[in-house]
């Protein structure tokens, strides 16, 4: 893999921890603003809706930026938004803080995403998306229960600090180690824009995309309280609990990589009807700790073994039915996967905050991904069906 590719790996790192660390500081930033769980989770929405909305169209405005600035500009702007968070003295600054931040998250994986294919020999492209994409997983592994740990330690706003801090380092590295000239599809116009959302094979992914991906985020979105009010885990073994799910989602997110180079699609319709089973079978195996670790184990590699997949899958689909707006399409797959990240922690509040309780959440997000997997198998009825490349 290219060194500029570790690069974008190290950004992706950075923007992962500031995404997921959030999920294991929900009781503690609940507890520090006198407001509810799901009130609490609604952060993690507004932070997913600002990179859905945000990612199209800031792509969109910026598509003749020169790529190595743009990157580094996205970075400053993270790490303003960070600190922000972190100065924050009650729920409406944080919320608005994290909307900045969601900005720069959007764009740079929507274009990161473009840059990380073309790096690489056309048979290798999954695979270094997924490399780009490690660096999420990887702040999972890491990023994810040292800042749930820093946070129930010196309070919530130590962490965003922390990450703020992470965000120096990823610009650095962005400075650093990109060749200057870096290439990606030519700016769409307006019109070929427009045509993106108008394509009905293109809204077909981008349904699989936030239904499949936004499906573990109703469980997801709530695991801290739920291992400690279902499962009966002390708080402190939260953040040892979240490292070996942040490992099993690093291992399903290379090896979704691989099974995506030879078949995305096919992948996929695997994945989802796994990750669905798996998050129904949580639902039984949640009140049992040993239990409960396997399951999760089992859900954790599933999680991202689909990101791959479906960006590869996307752009491949915008290059046949919209060629004149690929980039456009990537960025608006990465707004589905917020998009689905947004659905998915509000639906869940909505679970929480009914009769069915904590332990529904699993089943709740299983229907989700099972929906994915239908469009799934709709979307690979029309592949079989004779080409047709819209100019």
């Amino acid at each position: 893999m290219p060194l500029a590719l570790f690069a974008l790996t190290i950004a992706a790192y950075a923007i992962g921890t500031t995404e997921f660390v959030i999920v294991g500081l929900l009781p503690t930033v609940a507890t520090d603003l006198g407001i509810d769980l799901p009130k609490a989770g609604l952060i993690v929405s507004v932070y997913a809706l600002g990179v859905t909305f945000g990612a199209p169209v800031l792509t969109a405005l910026t598509g003749r930026v020169p790529r190595k600035a743009l990157l580094a500009g996205l970075m400053g702007l993270f790490v303003i938004g960070n600190a922000a968070a972190a100065m924050s003295a009650s729920y409406e600054p944080l919320l608005v803080a994290r909307v900045v931040s969601a900005f720069a998250h959007g764009v740079f994986f929507s274009v990161g995403a473009t840059i990380a294919a073309e790096l690489v020999a056309p048979d290798r492209r999954a695979s270094a998306i997924a490399m780009m994409f490690m660096g999420l997983t990887v702040a999972i592994v890491t990023g994810v229960p040292l800042g749930t740990f820093i946070g129930q330690t010196f309070g919530w706003r130590a962490t965003f600090w922390a990450v703020s801090g992470l965000g120096v380092v990823a610009l650095a590295g962005i400075l650093a180690l990109l060749p200057r000239g870096l290439g990606g599809a030519a700016p769409a116009g307006l019109l070929e824009q427009v045509k993106v959302l108008g394509s009905g094979r293109l809204l077909l992914v981008f349904a699989m995309t936030a239904l499949g991906y936004g499906g573990t985020f109703v469980t997801f979105t709530f695991l801290a309280p739920m291992l400690e009010h279902v499962t009966g885990f002390a708080a402190g073994s939260v953040s040892v609990i979240l490292v070996g799910y942040g490992l099993a989602i690093a291992a399903g997110n290379m090896l979704g990589g691989r099974f995506a180079d030879r078949d995305p699609l096919r992948a996929l319709i695997w994945i989802f009807a796994a990750q669905a089973a798996v998050l129904v079978l949580f639902t039984f195996t949640a009140p049992s700790p040993w239990l409960a670790l396997v399951t999760l184990g089992a859900l954790g590699f599933l999680s991202f073994a689909n990101v791959p997949g479906l960006q590869l899958y996307v752009v491949q689909l915008a290059k046949q039915h919209r060629p004149g707006g690929v980039d456009v399409a990537s960025a608006l797959n990465i707004a589905a996967f917020n998009l689905g990240i947004a659905i998915g922690a509000w639906l869940g509040g909505v679970v929480v905050d009914s009769p069915l309780g904590l332990i529904s959440t699993p089943w709740v997000g299983g229907l989700l991904v099972a929906g994915a997997l239908g469009l799934t198998l709709w979307s690979a009825a029309l592949d079989r069906r004779p080409a047709e490349v819209t100019a």
